[in-house]
C-alpha cells in the first residue's frame, strides 16, 4: 500500500522460520513498505516463501541479500546465536536491520553490533515487538503516571509444553535454546520496563539432559518493590502479567506479550479494556523503524541501544546466578 510522497521501504527477511511468517504477513498491512526480497540457505524455502508473501526476489544466500542495492531495511530472524554475524553482515553492506529478539547471546555481542551500527552510520534496531504493541504502552504509561500509585509487585511468566526434541531450535543450547533466551526475556523485559534494573537477583532453574535450560523462576529485587518472574518449556502457565500499585491491580490478560486486554481491579470493580488491535502484532514496531528510517535516523528514542544493553546485561546476570553457559 502506497501514500503519495512517503518514501516506501523495500523490505529483505534473513531467515523464514516461523517468525518471519508472521513478520510478513504484517508487514503486508504496513503502508508505503513491502517485502521486496527473501533469504534463506534453501533456495526452495526462499522461493516458496517470495511466492507466499509476493516478494520479488528470493536467495539462498544472506550475502546476496545484503548486497542488494534495492533493498533499504532487513528484518534478521535467525536463531539467537547468528544475529552477530549475520546483523554485522548487513550493517557492513550498508542495510539498515531491525534484528529479532534476543539481540544476541550476550552484551559483549550486543555491543559489537552496536558499534559496527555507529562506525558505518547505520539504523539498528532491537526488534522486542511487545515493547510497540499498544495494551503494554497503555500500561507502562499507568506505571510512569503513578495513577494508582507506586507500583509494588510485578508478577509474569512465559510457559508452554513442547516435547523434549534437540531437532528443535527450541532445545538446542548451541543456538541459545532453552526457556530464558527464548520465551524468559518477556517477563525480564517487562520488568525492566516497568521497574528498571534491578538491585539484585535471585534465581533457581531446572535443565534438560544437554544443558539447555527447562525452566527459570526469577525474583528481582528492587528498594520498594520486585518483580516475580518464570519461564517454562515444561508446562503451560498463565502468560499474564500482573502489576500490584498501592491502590490498584492491572492485569494484563494471556498472552501478555502479544496483543491482548487488560483488566483493572479497583476499589473491588473491575473493568476491562480492549485494545481490539486486528493484526497479529508486528505491525506496532515496523511503523516505528519505517518512520526512523525515513528521518535519517541511527537509533531508535523508545527501543534504545542503552535500553536492549540493560536488557541483555540483565539476562547475563541471571545465567550467572542458575550457573548458565553458551
Amino acid at each position: 500500500m502506497k501514500s503519495n510522497n512517503i518514501r516506501n521501504i523495500r523490505w529483505g527477511i534473513i531467515g523464514l522460520g516461523k517468525i518471519a511468517n508472521k513478520f510478513a504477513t504484517d508487514l503486508a498491512t504496513v503502508e508505503n513498505a513491502e517485502l521486496f526480497a527473501v533469504a534463506s540457505r534453501s533456495k526452495q524455502n526462499a522461493d516458496e516463501f517470495a511466492t507466499e508473501y509476493s516478494a520479488k526476489k528470493a536467495y539462498n544466500s544472506y550475502l546476496d541479500l545484503a548486497k542488494d542495492t534495492q533493498v533499504d531495511a532487513i528484518y534478521i530472524a535467525t536463531p539467537h546465536s547468528f544475529h552477530k554475524e549475520h546483523t554485522i553482515l548487513c550493517l557492513q553492506n550498508k542495510k539498515a536491520v531491525l534484528c529479532e529478539k534476543p539481540f544476541a547471546m550476550n552484551l559483549q555481542e550486543v555491543t559489537e553490533m552496536i558499534t559496527v551500527a555507529e562506525e558505518n552510520n547505520i539504523l539498528l534496531m532491537e526488534a522486542l515487538w511487545t515493547y510497540f504493541l499498544p495494551h503494554f504502552q497503555y500500561v507502562l504509561n499507568i506505571v510512569k503516571s503513578e495513577k494508582f500509585g507506586k507500583l509494588k509487585e510485578l508478577e509474569a511468566d512465559f510457559g508452554f509444553y513442547n516435547k523434549y526434541n534437540t531437532n528443535s531450535r527450541v532445545f538446542k543450547k548451541e543456538v541459545g535454546g532453552g526457556s530464558l533466551l527464548d520465551i524468559g526475556i518477556y517477563p525480564i523485559f517487562t520488568a525492566l520496563a516497568a521497574l528498571g534494573e534491578p538491585d539484585t537477583i535471585d534465581a533457581d532453574a531446572n535443565f534438560f539432559e544437554n544443558g539447555a535450560d527447562s525452566e527459570c523462576n526469577i525474583t528481582f529485587n528492587y528498594k520498594n518493590a520486585k518483580a516475580i518472574l518464570k519461564s517454562s518449556l515444561l508446562e503451560q502457565t498463565p502468560t499474564h502479567a500482573i502489576f500490584t500499585f498501592d491502590n490498584a491491580v492491572v492485569k494484563i490478560n494471556s498472552r501478555f506479550h502479544e496483543p491482548s486486554t487488560i483488566t483493572i481491579l479497583k476499589n473491588g470493580k473491575e473493568e476491562t479494556i480492549d485494545f481490539n488491535t486486528k493484526s497479529i502484532g508486528y505491525n506496532f514496531e515496523i511503523e516505528h523503524f519505517n518512520s526512523l528510517l525515513r528521518n535519517n535516523k541511527k537509533e531508535s528514542d523508545f527501543m534504545t541501544f542503552q535500553f536492549s544493553k540493560n536488557l541483555i546485561k540483565t539476562i547475563d546476570s541471571v545465567r550467572d546466578v542458575i550457573g548458565l553457559e553458551y
